[in-house]
């Protein structure tokens, strides 16, 4: 029996047989052994940030008064579990080896999520999301990374 993934390159090498899957961007050819490891790799050199995200770091800089300010995110040794998430505003100019994302729309401020090179060790392949419901509202990080998270969804530690 063959796996899907087998069939999936059959079905690509005969495009005369079914029509070919739908590329990306960064699709790579499906002889390439290379690019899914070098996309997994880059994956975890960064992070997403969700446009609930965005639009939350976008009011809270503005309403701070600093709408050319930026959000920092990150990780400290600490917390029940080893790890706590950081995420505080920061109005000087990136450091050196820092991660930038820039997130502009037309007519609003630019928004910029920062990072340093360590803590994307641990973040990295995370989304930074924004979460409202009854009970909470704030940020939350979705990290593939996170082996067991304490009660008070603060501290975590790492796979």
């Amino acid at each position: 029996m063959q796996s899907s993934e087998e069939t999936t390159t059959t079905t690509a090498a005969d495009p005369g047989a079914y029509p070919a899957p739908a590329a990306t961007a960064d699709a790579a050819p499906a002889h390439d052994e290379r690019a899914p490891a070098e996309a997994e790799a880059k994956a975890k050199r960064t992070l997403s940030v969700s446009d609930a995200a965005v639009q939350a770091i976008r009011a809270q800089l503005a309403k701070r008064g600093t709408p050319e300010g930026a959000i920092r995110v990150g990780i400290r040794g600490g917390g029940c579990s080893g790890f706590s998430y950081v995420i505080e505003f920061d109005d000087k100019p990136p450091r050196s080896g820092d991660l930038v994302l820039e997130f502009a729309e037309p007519g609003k401020a630019t928004v910029r999520v920062l990072c340093d090179k360590k803590s994307i060790i641990y973040l990295g392949g995370s989304v930074l999301d924004w979460e409202k419901t009854l009970m909470y509202q704030g940020f939350k990080f979705k990290n593939p990374q996170e082996a067991t998270r304490c009660g008070c969804g603060h501290s975590f530690t790492v796979a």
